[in-house]
């Protein structure tokens, strides 16, 4: 592995602090908990975390809550001064991570001096979607549209995403028994990150009408090999894509801290940051939706001067498994470098997939892991969106005066 070259433009802007909450599954403990009473703790730890930052702007994404402005309305519920303002975008499951992006952007054009960034997602409070008809009523649905219905003769043109992952998964040639090892290593290597206290600096509690919410309740114990083989094919028939080795919905948020590339933060010296060295954003086929992240880290990377395999630390979405591997296979990625550096402490197979908090929660863990390696190690954040879209962003990490 080796750094970039630190012969190139001046010093990016800094991650500088995490915070996200448990990550729950819709339905359950969160349940009665809506998006900005999810967002609103993790505003508030942060703003405690770093006091004294001159907040210019609270970026959020989201993507089912419903419209209205999510970013102003959690920031005053979390007693964020009302002079800043506050701006919610939708890019669908990549919103999260095109926020923190944009913040980073905004910090490195002169836009402010720090910056608030995440997502929040509540699939569980999420409003029922409708439509008026020409006669009047109202025509309800589960999704919004993405693309055409039909963009070829034999594939429909904006396809479910699990129907999608199957594509991906087949035409990679990806097996059924990659995918469930990939979702059961999932699985272990975040009860194990928990049993050692590794999610505990990043964790909001969040009040709940049963009670406090103080940790992540996806993570299965019980799950092993041969459970994960009896899965059926959940979305086609004869398929490898089973409800085992594909994330579930998930209740949450998860923000950072963006401070400008010559800007302080006092009480964080000694910890890692992670200095902003760009993003990719790309189209792709809206029914092989989820190669986007791989086209996304590829246009990155070149750009970069790296490959893959140089990268020190990548936190990528698992949406689906086989999608994962169609991705990381297309970049290069032995098992052995899997193992190394692809979501060491669990993904979303086992944490749950928050949608739009979703690229937020990368960047977090992304951050808890950089405290652990050297100065100016390259790492990756990286998530697949509907409509054929995919979001890469590169960091390196860097120790704080």
């Amino acid at each position: 592995m080796r750094a970039p070259s630190r012969e190139r433009a001046a010093r990016g802007p800094l991650v500088v602090a995490g915070r996200r909450t448990p990550l729950a599954r819709s339905g359950t403990e969160l349940a009665d908990v809506p998006a900005h009473r999810l967002l609103a703790p993790v505003l508030a730890a942060l703003r405690a975390d770093v006091p004294r930052l001159p907040l210019a702007d609270v970026v959020m994404g989201n993507a089912v809550a419903g419209g209205g402005n999510l970013a102003r309305l959690a920031a005053l519920e979390a007693g964020i001064p009302e002079s800043v303002p506050g701006l919610t975008i939708d890019r669908q499951c990549g919103s999260g991570l095109d926020a923190i992006v944009l913040a980073c952007r905004l910090a490195q054009a002169g836009g402010g001096e720090a910056f608030l960034a995440g997502g929040a997602e509540s699939i569980s409070t999420a409003p029922v979607r409708g439509r008026r008809t020409a006669d009047g009523g109202v025509e309800f649905y589960r999704r919004a549209q993405h693309a055409p219905a039909r963009l070829g003769e034999s594939e429909p043109g904006d396809p479910d995403m699990g129907w999608a992952a199957e594509t991906v998964s087949r035409e990679a040639g990806v097996s059924r028994e990659r995918q469930d090892a990939l979702a059961l290593r999932s699985h272990r290597r975040a009860l194990a990150a928990a049993a050692r206290g590794a999610f505990d600096g990043e964790l909001v509690p969040v009040p709940a009408p049963t009670g406090t919410v103080t940790a992540d309740n996806g993570p299965r114990a019980r799950l092993d090999a041969r459970l994960l083989a009896r899965f059926p094919a959940a979305f086609v028939d004869g398929g490898t894509v089973t409800a085992g080795n594909s994330c579930f919905d998930a209740d949450g948020a998860a923000a950072v801290v963006v401070i400008a590339p010559d800007g302080e933060c006092p009480g964080l010296a000694g910890l890692a940051a992670l200095e902003f060295r760009g993003a990719a954003t790309v189209g792709v086929d809206p029914r092989r939706l989820g190669l986007g992240a791989a086209v996304a880290a590829e246009r990155l990377l070149r750009e970069h001067g790296l490959v893959a395999s140089e990268l020190a630390a990548i936190e990528f979405n698992e949406a689906f498994a086989g999608q994962v591997l169609a991705c990381t296979d297309r970049l290069g990625l032995d098992d052995a470098a899997l193992d190394a550096v692809l979501n060491t402490e669990g993904g979303a197979l086992a944490l749950g997939h928050a949608y739009g908090a979703s690229g937020a929660v990368s960047v977090v863990r992304l951050l808890a892991r950089a405290q652990l390696l050297p100065e100016g190690a390259p790492c990756l954040a990286m998530i697949s969106s509907a409509g054929g879209i995919g979001t890469a962003a590169l960091f390196e990490t860097r120790r704080l005066p």
